[in-house]
């Protein structure tokens, strides 16, 4: 990545990250507590649970979620319906099957440990390059450079005030320049963080990115009925199809082909008309 394509100088850089760092000290949000303790397996929770999901739907349910699989060996034992179950209320369900069976790659290829590689993260179930990247950083303080919707808005916000529609690619060189390869764990946080002030104190910087899109409507979505059946197969167990399909409502022919993906993405199971998960 060739950083010479900056268009402020070395100084303006530095001015940038003392504000930054700045700001975290006075008013970052130190109580998370996927911060106080960086062991791998809790960053991999946390990072997994904080995709598409807000920090404060994710607290109370990764302290739960620790207090019931605390290490990765315990998780790797559970069964799909217990995961399902305790991952109730973070939505996208299809995360926490992957974080399972994470765990269970992780115990049986990596001797219960974490890897530390972007690269052989990112043959991981729902980690890409950017959550690789995050795992890394904060799990093994290594100055790898990745973005996420936080830190895209401090970069928008404070590079490219007048411009619109820009690209990830072009804000990529201003965060490989101003990274602390000393402490980038720190680092990420305190852009994440006034990123999240940003979003709070004008309109969203983000909206100035190619890559901005909003959020569908949740109710009536495909995506909230998924949660429903899953909410549904989770409290049951076993249910007849015809019996989960009667719980669901009307919309028979909509429910069912819903139900087909979920049978299709292994999230249950149907055999001879009955679902399992």
């Amino acid at each position: 990545m060739q950083t010479e394509n900056i268009n402020c100088h070395h100084h303006e850089l530095e001015t940038f990250k003392a504000a930054v760092y700045a700001f975290y000290h006075a008013q970052g949000r130190h109580h998370f507590p996927w911060r106080i303790q960086h062991d791998p397996y809790s960053v991999l929770v946390s990072e997994i649970m904080l995709q598409q999901t807000q920090t404060y739907r994710v607290e109370p349910k990764f302290a739960l979620f620790m207090q019931e699989f605390p290490n990765v060996h315990v998780l790797a034992e559970a069964s799909l319906r217990d995961v399902l179950s305790m991952w109730q209320g973070l939505g996208y369900n299809r995360r926490g099957k992957a974080l399972w069976q994470n765990a269970q790659r992780i115990v049986h290829e990596f001797d219960g440990h974490v890897p530390s590689c972007t690269q052989t993260l990112q043959t991981f179930a729902s980690i890409g390059p950017n959550t690789a990247c995050s795992i890394v950083a904060f799990a093994y303080n290594k100055p790898v450079v990745f973005i996420e919707t936080n830190i895209r808005a401090v970069y928008l916000h404070s590079f490219f005030k007048e411009q619109e529609n820009i690209k990830d690619s072009q804000l990529m060189p201003y965060i490989e320049a101003t990274l602390d390869h000393a402490n980038p764990r720190e680092w990420y946080y305190a852009l994440m963080d006034y990123g999240v002030y940003l979003k709070k104190m004008a309109a969203n910087p983000s909206r100035k990115s190619a890559h901005h899109a909003v959020q569908s409507t949740f109710q009536g979505s495909d995506r909230q009925i998924r949660g429903r059946i899953i909410k549904l197969m989770v409290a049951h167990g076993t249910l007849k199809k015809d019996a989960l399909l009667a719980l669901l409502g009307s919309e028979r022919k909509r429910y069912e082909t819903i139900l087909d993906a979920l049978v299709h993405e292994k999230m249950v199971t149907l055999c001879d008309d009955t679902l399992f998960i």
